[in-house]
């Protein structure tokens, strides 16, 4: 019984995604069966950049980070990723190394697709490797919005359009917008290239200046128009 109830959620989990939205509910069923489900704490490694890409990774609950790091053991935080999104698109499409980490922000549990499945599920049905090519043009477009904006708006800017990109990704609500994701201000600091100190200052303007509240580790956006104009919209 628990494991026809296990299959269920998994098929459900599947089904709510883009990527495997189109596919009936027999394929869903096979898919699902050749997932293997995992829980990581916060803080804990998916993987590491540079491991083998043998599988796809669809998040069930919780929330992740894409993490880039150098040899000197600085790193940029990519995106954050929840519920229902699939990550690891690139390295099973082309079968070459992690290009990024991944790290568990929150507890967060996770499907497993072996690589091969996902492979042939994209040559019998052609919406699933269309939907791959979709989530792929988005990354490429986020990084080249992400490449610009650190040439063209200074750290402010950055902070209020990453407060207003998370919100619109994870806000509690669309009327309330608090973001309340757990993120500690290095780990924002990172997904704007700067340093901690620097961010906590940029966030008390912000603060200062009414666009945002802070409690503890959540944010408030209290005025959309202002943080829109600040982020160079």
């Amino acid at each position: 019984m628990s494991g026809a109830i296990q299959q269920e959620t998994d098929v459900d989990v599947l089904r709510s995604t883009d990527m495997f939205a189109g596919l009936d509910d027999r394929v869903l069923a096979r898919l699902a069966a050749s997932a293997v489900r995992r829980t990581y704490g916060r803080g804990q490694y998916l993987w590491y950049q540079g491991d083998d890409g043998d599988h796809l990774l669809v998040v069930a609950s919780g929330l992740l980070k894409i993490v880039v790091s150098s040899e000197q053991g600085d790193e940029v935080v990519l995106a954050t990723l929840g519920r229902r999104e699939v990550i690891g698109e690139l390295a099973m499409l082309d079968g070459c190394p992690r290009s990024a980490s991944v790290v568990a922000v929150e507890p967060t549990t996770a499907m497993l697709l072996p690589r091969s499945i996902v492979i042939g599920l994209m040559r019998e049905h052609p919406e699933v490797l269309d939907a791959v090519l979709r989530s792929l043009s988005r990354l490429v477009r986020r990084l080249t919005e992400q490449a610009g904006d650190f040439i063209f708006l200074d750290l402010g800017g950055r902070v209020a359009k990453l407060l207003l990109r998370l919100a619109a990704d994870h806000a509690r609500s669309a009327e309330s917008l608090v973001i309340d994701l757990g993120l500690s201000q290095s780990e924002l600091a990172a997904m704007v290239g700067a340093s901690r100190p620097a961010v906590n200052r940029a966030i008390q303007v912000l603060a200062a200046r009414g666009l945002i509240s802070v409690n503890g580790r959540a944010i408030e956006l209290r005025d959309l128009s202002g943080l829109r104009r600040r982020a160079g919209y």
